[in-house]
């Protein structure tokens, strides 16, 4: 009888903890993985960098608004595409004051590479517009000079997109290093993360009223931000008049714009970061040691940026049965 009853309890304890196994083996098929597609559409990685290259000799535009692209839809929502979604009442993502500045180059790099993707026979409706957006970054990224990496893929895409979700999920060109810390550690990145992730300003651009009040109107003592180089405050007075067209935009980094490397370091160093959140990088004493070997060593910042946009790509995937694999990038199925 003893015997019996630790067989029925060994057999009540295997079904209690069948749900739980179930679980935990569910998570791991539906984890990211670089050979995701290896059978569904195994050629999906050469397909989508030959259309992100035929995007990007059409505009060098494609680099930094693809990149960017990825950024802001990690951010909000997870990585999902949920950043492509149209509405017809502009109640989306893409409409928040936040993602309206968002160069539809990007946009139009995904759905590129989705319809040579899906022109495929074998791969037609197999892969997420997640995954190509994901796929796209790591194209411009190394187009531009930057270092080739693995991309984690099995995102499924989301069908959700509200202009009320971007609300205080964007790091502003104002913060400081707290403020950046909390938001990036929110999405489990570090702050060597968020500085390497920093580094994207690399490439792209900037419209005058995200910093025209560090060069006009910083403060009743002083009309520049002492921070910023005041003969590249100057420059930037003239490029940015103070009725500017709003359309006017103005390089990130204004010495090798076109160049994925470790020159927007360099310029933090000498007081050359366009946006508050960008200088606060060297002047912060917390983060000055991180900012100093990124600019002397290319290699490290390459290593670092690596990590941390890996990390990104997994922050709040859809995966297994989650989502959908959209048809069509601009609204669900």
């Amino acid at each position: 009888m003893e015997n019996g009853s630790k067989i029925v309890v060994s057999l009540l304890l295997l079904l209690l903890l069948l749900p739980l196994l179930s679980t935990t083996i569910s998570a791991q098929t539906t984890s990211l993985a670089p050979n995701f597609y290896s059978t569904t559409c195994p050629n999906v990685e050469s397909i989508v960098q030959s259309a992100v290259r035929q995007k990007f000799q059409q505009t060098f535009v494609t680099a930094p608004a693809t990149l960017r692209l990825f950024f802001h839809d990690c951010f909000v929502r997870g990585c999902d595409a949920s950043i492509l979604l149209a509405s017809a009442n502009g109640k989306a993502e893409k409409d928040h004051p936040d993602d309206v500045s968002l160069a539809g180059d990007g946009f139009d790099t995904v759905i590129q590479a989705k319809a040579a993707v899906d022109s495929n026979p074998q791969c037609r409706n197999k892969v997420s517009c997640a995954d190509i957006l994901a796929l796209a970054t790591r194209e411009v990224v190394q187009l531009t000079g930057g270092p080739f990496y693995t991309v984690e893929l099995g995102r499924r895409d989301g069908r959700i997109s509200t202009i009320a979700s971007v609300q205080r999920q964007l790091p502003q060109p104002s913060f400081n290093l707290d403020q950046l810390n909390t938001m990036f550690a929110r999405h489990g990145l570090s702050q060597t993360d968020m500085i390497a992730l920093s580094g994207a300003h690399t490439l792209g651009f900037a419209h005058c009223a995200k910093f025209s009040k560090r060069i006009y109107n910083f403060s009743p003592r002083s009309r520049v931000d002492p921070t910023l180089n005041f003969q590249y405050a100057m420059q930037l007075r003239q490029m940015c008049p103070i009725n500017v067209d709003p359309r006017i935009a103005i390089n990130m980094d204004p010495n090798t714009p076109r160049t994925f490397d470790n020159v927007y370091y360099k310029n933090l160093q000498q007081g050359m970061g366009l946006f508050t959140s960008d200088q606060v990088l060297f002047t912060d004493l917390r983060s000055r040691n991180t900012v100093n070997l990124f600019a002397s060593r290319n290699t490290a910042f390459n290593q670092a940026f690596v990590a941390a946009v890996t990390k990104l790509g997994r922050v709040g995937v859809l995966t297994g049965n989650q989502g959908e694999i959209r048809r069509d990038c601009t609204r669900p199925n």
